[in-house]
């Protein structure tokens, strides 16, 4: 067999743009899985247009964004399609993108996770036996463990850079960490990783930053895609970043899904605010804007789709923290209307107000 037929015979998978986890994905699908990978396009107005055509009214905007990001997929070539499980509606999207999909006269082999996803070793086996039946387990194991550890490498290079980029008039930090980034979309190996991770780290160290003893700090809470996603939240981190404030979000793939310290024990710490959980990310959020209150933060955002039922049932809560604890939130809705200078124009009366209470 030549090599050109063992790359006709591989699938040609794809799994909808995630923030700026594709790259792991990429590297588990074809180092990993021995697969071809569709790199599905960054996210545009015409991604999501696309998806809210062929959507139901009252799905929330991920579900929008994600089934044009599958359709963009398909018309560049991808023929295996997969999609996540989760733990509010998310659960539900891959039987609905699949069929509106399928009545678009697309042809397709679509992976929905959520079936598979029983906690068992084996059926999550089946998904990789869906994607390439010859996998063993310990190949699997090696690099999902590699994959595992790219998603560490990047939430920790984008907390620095989003806490630092603002306070560098050189561009030298942003131009860095892009690099990082189209970096962890090529990578090959552990090796490759790992000497990625040391070049942006050097690199952020070699910048002269000019930022004042109290600088201006927000943290940012909400729904686990929206919060992530810089497409989807209008590159919010960047945008306040460039006024000058340092930004954190506790809220990415490796403190909610690697390290997370359990649903109980989380609730354990707002107890007094929350009895139960009301959702994937919201004990989270919870947690995460009484910290950023309490260590003396100058203000809080809530990011979070339109539509999201649990973030809907977060905000009274996050209400009561801003009256105990004496700071701002600003609550901020996305949906395929949203606009750039509407988001502006509100951050930049929040960023005046928080400027204020400092001065």
């Amino acid at each position: 067999m030549t090599p050109g037929e063992i790359q006709t015979n591989q699938k040609k998978v794809m799994f909808p743009r995630v923030a700026n986890y594709n790259g792991v994905i990429r590297y588990f699908i074809e180092v990993g899985l021995e697969q071809t990978y569709i790199m599905p396009p960054k996210m545009t107005r015409h991604t999501l247009e696309v998806g809210a055509r062929y959507s139901p009214d009252s799905v929330c905007t991920p579900f929008k964004s994600t089934l044009g990001s599958m359709i963009e997929a398909l018309d560049i070539g991808a023929d295996t399609l997969m999609m996540s499980h989760g733990l509010c509606r998310l659960g539900y999207y891959g039987e609905l993108q699949e069929q509106i999909l399928r009545d678009l006269g697309y042809e397709f082999d679509f992976i929905n996770i959520a079936e598979y996803s029983t906690g068992k070793k084996k059926d999550f086996l089946k998904v990789l036996k869906r994607i390439n039946p010859k996998v063993k387990y310990p190949r699997f194991v090696k690099y999902a463990m590699d994959g595992l550890k790219m998603c560490e490498y990047i939430d920790e290079i984008t907390a620095q850079y989003y806490q630092d980029c603002g306070f560098d008039p050189s561009g030298q930090y942003k131009k860095a960490y892009q690099q990082f980034l189209m970096a962890t979309e090529m990578v090959n190996s552990r090796a490759e990783m790992d000497a990625a991770y040391r070049e942006v780290k050097q690199a952020f160290q070699q910048v002269n930053l000019v930022k004042p003893l109290h600088p201006l700090r927000v943290g940012i809470v909400g729904e686990f895609f929206t919060v992530m996603d810089a497409f989807s939240n209008l590159d919010i981190e960047q945008t306040l970043a460039d006024m000058g404030v340092e930004v954190h979000r506790w809220m990415n793939m490796t403190n909610r899904m690697l390290h997370y310290p359990g649903e109980k024990n989380m609730n354990a710490k707002i107890n007094d605010l929350c009895t139960y959980e009301m959702g994937p990310t919201s004990t989270a959020n919870i947690w995460a804007a009484r910290d950023y209150a309490r260590r003396g933060f100058d203000g809080i955002i809530h990011v979070k789709s339109a539509g999201c039922t649990p973030e809907i049932d977060v905000m009274p809560v996050l209400q009561t923290i801003s009256q105990q604890e004496k700071i701002p939130i600003l609550y901020l809705t996305y949906d395929v209307q949203t606009g750039e200078a509407g988001l502006m124009t509100r951050l930049e009366a929040f960023y005046d107000m928080i400027a204020m209470r400092q001065a």
